[in-house]
This record gives structure tokens, C-alpha cells and sequence, in this order.
């Protein structure tokens, strides 16, 4: 069975065009979302995705109504095709029921892997540079040398550690990895 999806999109809020596409090409059911690609709530693209069934085909009048991104495309095909659903976009010709259409998803999918490593690795190499400059990553300790000072002396004159964690401002595990309870006995 043909499903048809149609998103409204800020160039072309108007539905109509789409509907009817969809509807000449053969769609018996047709969801719909006025909502942005890049949003996460789309009603009417779960209500499609939930209705279609092992060799039913998702038609769509554009592949851009689906999302922005590659990588949310590429995860959504590959759903797609792991439920045995085939993908029809109509104004570009793409077909996931013709080996052309297979591989141009194929490649998309290595396009979209690519990004990714290439992400990790910028961002490996910006964490590289930062520790070369001096600077360390993650939050900022809780525990300041002032404070562990305090806490030894606080804990060698035999005040309980939860009450010394509690006038820190910090947890007793926080207290004991910075001031381990060898260190005070």
C-alpha cells in the first residue's frame, strides 16, 4: 500500500500541492504536520511511520519534507528498510524500489558516516589544541586547595565527615576522593 506524507514548510505552507501528488500517485492514506523539519514532534510523520507495514512504500512529493539533515534521513531509511518499507520521493525520482534508488541511499549513508568521523575527529583535534594551550576540560573541581585544607584539619579534630562534607558544600564520596579517609585516621 502507498502512504503518503506531506509537511507544510515555511516557503510553501500551503498543503494542497502535496496532497494532491500524493493522491495522483496512487497514496490511500495521507498524514500531514505543519511543523518544522528540524522539530522532533512531528504528529502526522509518527502516525505515518505507525501505520506502514512490511511492503507498504512512505511517498513524499520532496525528500526535504522528511528532515534537514542527512544523518536524520539516512536513520529513518535505514528503519525504513530494516521494516521492509520502500521510500518514494516524487519531485526528485527517487525510488528505494529500484537498485538506482538503493545505491543513491547507500551513498548517503557513507556521506552521512563520513560526517560523523570527520566531526570526532575536529572535535578530538580541538581538544588537542586546547590541552596544548593549557587548558582542561570538564567542570571546574569542588573541592579548591583551600577546602581540602579545611577538611583535613576539620576531620583531624574529629568533626563526623558528613558534617565537614555538609559545611563544604559537598558530598561525603566527594570529600573522600579528594581527601581519602587514610589521610585523617
Amino acid at each position: 500500500m502507498l502512504i503518503g506524507y506531506a509537511r507544510a514548510s515555511t516557503q510553501d505552507p500551503n498543503l494542497e500541492l502535496q496532497r494532491e501528488a500524493l493522491v495522483r500517485a496512487g497514496c490511500r492514506q495521507v498524514f500531514e504536520d505543519e511543523a518544522s523539519g528540524t522539530r522532533a514532534e512531528r504528529p502526522g510523520l509518527e502516525r505515518t511511520l505507525e501505520m506502514l507495514r512490511r511492503g507498504d512504500t512512505l511517498v513524499v512529493w520532496k525528500l526535504d519534507r522528511l528532515g534537514r539533515g542527512v544523518r536524520q534521513l539516512v536513520d529513518l531509511f535505514g528503519g525504513l528498510h530494516r521494516q521492509g518499507v520502500q521510500f518514494k520521493s516524487l519531485a526528485d525520482a527517487l525510488d528505494t524500489g529500484t537498485p538506482a534508488g538503493r545505491f543513491f541511499f547507500h551513498l548517503m549513508d557513507s556521506l552521512a558516516e563520513m560526517e560523523r568521523e570527520l566531526t570526532v575527529e575536529r572535535t578530538r583535534a580541538g581538544l588537542e589544541a586546547a590541552r596544548c594551550l593549557g587548558r582542561k576540560g570538564g567542570r571546574k573541581p569542588k573541592m579548591t586547595g583551600g577546602k581540602i585544607e579545611s577538611a583535613r584539619q576539620l576531620l583531624a579534630s574529629g568533626v563526623p565527615p558528613r558534617d565537614v562534607a555538609r559545611s563544604l558544600g559537598v558530598s561525603v564520596p566527594t570529600l573522600y576522593r579528594w581527601v581519602p579517609a587514610s589521610a585523617h585516621v
